[in-house]
């Protein structure tokens, strides 16, 4: 765990840079994908780092999964992370994927709210 609040600064940046590249690179390759974000507890680092994966509705994400489009979020994911200065074991554990339409019939569109969950 990052000791103090400017390494948490820090490792921040870092991460919201690399999984900004990630995200970029995803619209361009994956059909309904819309956005990514992360969740992370300082005090609980590394174990509670999660990574979401947002798509436009159940069915592209469904459809994305079902392509097998979730082994190249993985390896966006990882490389993002391995950038960050960040190393996960079970990767896969880190990562999950939701939807627009599911954040909006479930929590009326708060994301926030929603990403609470998660953590």
């Amino acid at each position: 765990m990052p000791s103090s609040k400017r390494e948490q600064a820090r490792l921040e940046r870092r991460l919201v840079a690399s999984l900004t590249d990630a995200c970029e690179t995803a619209k361009a390759e994956i059909v309904g994908f819309s956005w990514l974000t992360h969740v992370l507890d300082y005090a609980a680092f590394p174990a509670s780092l999660r990574v979401v994966w947002v798509f436009d509705t159940q069915a592209s994400k469904a459809q994305a999964l079902a392509s097998g489009q979730g082994e190249r979020m993985l390896e966006l994911t990882a490389m993002a992370l391995h950038e960050a200065g960040v190393e996960l074991q079970a990767l896969a554990a880190h990562v999950r994927y939701d939807s627009e339409e599911q954040c909006q019939r479930i929590n009326g569109g708060n994301w926030q709210k929603r990403l609470a969950r998660l953590g």
